[in-house]
């Protein structure tokens, strides 16, 4: 697919852009999958630390998605308040739950990639440039923080942080994005610019991204000791030459090994990878097609 542009539509989102960002939201989805090696996760290559899920699986899930992406650009479009994009993001999540059979597979991506759609159309209609992250600081910051405050549900990620005072999805979207936004897409960009293959781009951009993340997948799944370790795997490669070691690839699939070995699954630094290739796409980053 090629890098989408920052073209800017006045009044209204315009069918052929909102069709755009919703296959660069899909793209974004389908190529954090297909990345291998990425420490624990599904790829087309193995299912990693999961029993549930397989490629196949996240296909489903991702195309079943589609409408969504694009109807959430279309209310960012209209300046839609933060309970009407919950309320698509619901819709969202059934209709990725009948497709999987019961599957979680892209919750944190619904959440994540809806809001970046949401504040990439309330952008273009203004018709100048515009920092995303602040767009949504600005927009739904204190409406994600209020919800994250009032919801006492008993998900696996409102319990872990809860139980260990991390912000967790919602804690990373009211702060705008930091780790996609201050890692992951300089990392990306860097590195194909230093001449990176665009696979070692984004596997370099897993890993900065693993390295800083309170992720609350491996919180929920390993504890602080899990956490622990995949933050220190990440930091070593990083701190070893990352993808310009002679070994990367090797390195890189060991440390899948032992993920898959412990049951570590960082699915929420690959939620942040796949938000930093959309990014990267539709501001039309140096990161290949």
């Amino acid at each position: 697919m090629e890098a989408i542009g920052m073209a800017l539509i006045a009044n209204a989102a315009h069918p052929l852009r909102t069709q755009q960002v919703a296959r660069a939201a899909v793209r974004a989805l389908y190529d954090e999958m297909c990345l291998y090696p990425k420490p624990g996760l599904v790829s087309k290559t193995d299912n990693g630390s999961h029993d549930d899920m397989q490629a196949a699986t996240f296909i489903k899930s991702l195309f079943s998605l589609r409408h969504y992406f694009a109807a959430i650009y279309e209310a960012g479009a209209r300046n839609a308040d933060f309970a009407e994009l919950t309320r698509l993001g619901l819709a969202a999540e059934a209709t990725m739950l009948r497709a999987t059979s019961g599957v979680n597979t892209h919750r944190g991506a619904i959440f994540n990639l809806g809001l970046l759609c949401a504040a990439l159309g309330k952008a273009d209609v203004a018709d100048e440039p515009a920092d995303l992250a602040q767009i949504v600081v600005d927009s739904w910051g204190a409406d994600i923080k209020l919800a994250d405050s009032k919801d006492r549900s008993s998900s696996h990620g409102n319990l872990v942080c809860r139980k260990y005072a991390v912000g967790g999805a919602r804690g990373e979207a009211a702060a705008g994005f930091p780790h996609v936004f201050k890692i992951g897409l300089p990392t990306l960009t860097a590195i194909r610019l230093a001449d990176g293959s665009v696979g070692a781009a984004r596997c370099q951009s897993f890993f900065a991204i693993m390295a800083a993340l309170e992720d609350t997948n491996l919180l929920h799944r390993a504890g602080v000791e899990g956490l622990h370790y995949a933050r220190t795997s990440a930091i070593s490669f990083l701190a070893e030459g990352g993808v310009f070691a002679a070994n990367w690839l090797q390195r890189a699939k060991q440390i899948h090994h032992a993920f898959v070995a412990r049951r570590l699954s960082p699915g929420g630094s690959a939620d942040l990878l796949a938000a930093t290739l959309f990014i990267a796409a539709v501001t039309e980053r140096a990161v290949g097609a």
